[in-house]
């Protein structure tokens, strides 16, 4: 199968050659707003011939990007409307009635929008071997600027092994962050597939915020990653930031940004350790099973505001997307399955109720089989059950609500 990573390499441009670099990302970010507007006032139906018609040579003759660059700003603007289109449709909007009650939801698209997006970050796209290239035995990255073409020092330590012969890199994205210059390179690169019929370990994985990740294999051994101390700096950071939002002073909104950069920073690096230590101790042929938590909301009632705070500020979604694709890179594969009755089923009996797990107490107790456990730990041991059924022949597997007794 094919897996596509973006390798974030360091540029080392003299000082010359920054300026040079800050030029052309203006230049494309102004361009890229200009393409923005006239997409939003053409209501969307557009393309790239449509582009070529009717913007391509205007602005041709007041920037001083290269033409395939310029063409690089429609595509970009196109990449963002389409993800913001994807936003849109997977954030419905919903109201209430006041009169009856009843809630309501539409799927909301463009047209939702009132006005275009704007580009607000310095940036410029290069299309591999036509703006970009590696150069001098691949020590050197030739890179278009305004009216001419220079070549860059650059450091791809971590990712180096990515650059293999086979490997295909796409349209890099030039852009600077905390004063240092990157290009952002995907890279495609094939790498061996998952067997189901070759597959020896299954792994429950339930995420949580107690417990970050508590998991759950065949050989009945359950392991919690502990979220205390993740917690204690969850805290620290909203207690940081709702000092720095009560100054209100510009000194404090500079503060603000750089603790808001650190808590993203420190995130991601915790996300890419549990994922990797995961990856790495199962290895290739894994089966990793993970619930969908994308319509699942994490409210509770009478719950305080640290509380609520905590449900919201860690990224899920990140850690689920990083275990994917290290995974895939190890020739394992990741399972989303529905999230329904995972953490109210007993895994012995099958039963399912909803009043078996005591939160304040953190136990599951089926009063049916009297099988009693850490209420974390069921969720995994169910997502282990799916996994079975799953290899088994079951393509969607989830649990139904058809075996209660009451």
């Amino acid at each position: 199968m094919q897996l596509t990573l973006t390798s974030k390499v360091r540029l080392y441009p003299t000082a010359e050659q920054a300026r040079q670099f800050e030029r052309v990302t203006v230049e494309y970010q102004r361009v890229c707003n200009l393409v923005s507007q006239w997409e939003f006032e053409k209501q969307f139906k557009v393309n790239q011939k449509i582009f070529q018609k009717e913007l391509y040579h205007q602005i041709r003759a007041e920037s001083s990007l290269n033409s395939l660059m310029v063409q690089s700003t429609y595509r970009t603007v196109e990449a963002r409307y389409k993800t913001v289109k994807q936003q849109l449709f997977q954030h419905p909007y919903h109201f209430q009635d006041k009169n009856t009650g009843k809630w309501y939801r539409f799927n909301r698209d463009l047209g939702w929008l009132r006005k275009p997006i704007k580009f607000g970050r310095p940036q410029a796209d290069y299309v591999r071997n036509l703006n970009y290239s590696f150069v001098k035995q691949g020590t050197l990255i030739s890179i278009n600027v305004l009216g001419q073409r220079i070549k860059v020092q650059f450091n791809d330590q971590y990712t180096q092994d990515w650059f293999t012969h086979d490997a295909k890199l796409g349209t890099a994205k030039l852009v600077q962050s905390s004063g240092h210059w990157f290009l952002h390179i995907p890279v495609t690169m094939e790498v061996a597939d998952w067997e189901k019929n070759t597959n020896r370990h299954i792994v429950g994985i339930d995420r949580g915020l107690r417990q970050i990740m508590t998991i759950y294999d065949e050989h009945g051994r359950t392991k919690f990653f502990n979220g205390k101390h993740l917690a204690y700096q969850r805290h620290k950071y909203a207690y940081l930031r709702q000092k720095l939002q009560a100054a209100g002073t510009k000194s404090a909104k500079r503060h603000l940004k750089r603790l808001g950069q650190r808590e993203n920073r420190w995130i991601n690096d915790v996300n890419h350790c549990l994922s990797k230590t995961l990856v790495d101790y199962y290895g290739p042929n894994t089966l990793f099973v993970i619930e969908n938590l994308q319509d699942v909301t994490f409210e509770r009632k009478r719950a305080d505001k640290s509380a609520t705070h905590d449900l919201h500020s860690w990224s899920f979604f990140d850690l689920a997307n990083k275990l994917i694709y290290k995974a895939h890179e190890q020739g394992a594969e990741v399972l989303t399955v529905s999230a329904a009755y995972t953490s109210q089923r007993c895994p012995r009996c099958g039963q399912i109720r909803k009043d078996s797990r005591n939160h304040e107490l953190h136990q599951y107790h089926c009063p049916y089989c009297g099988f009693t456990t850490n209420d974390d730990r069921i969720a995994a041991m169910n997502l282990y059950d799916l996994g079975k059924q799953y290899l088994s022949g079951n393509e969607q597997p989830k649990f139904e609500l058809t075996n209660v007794n009451d």
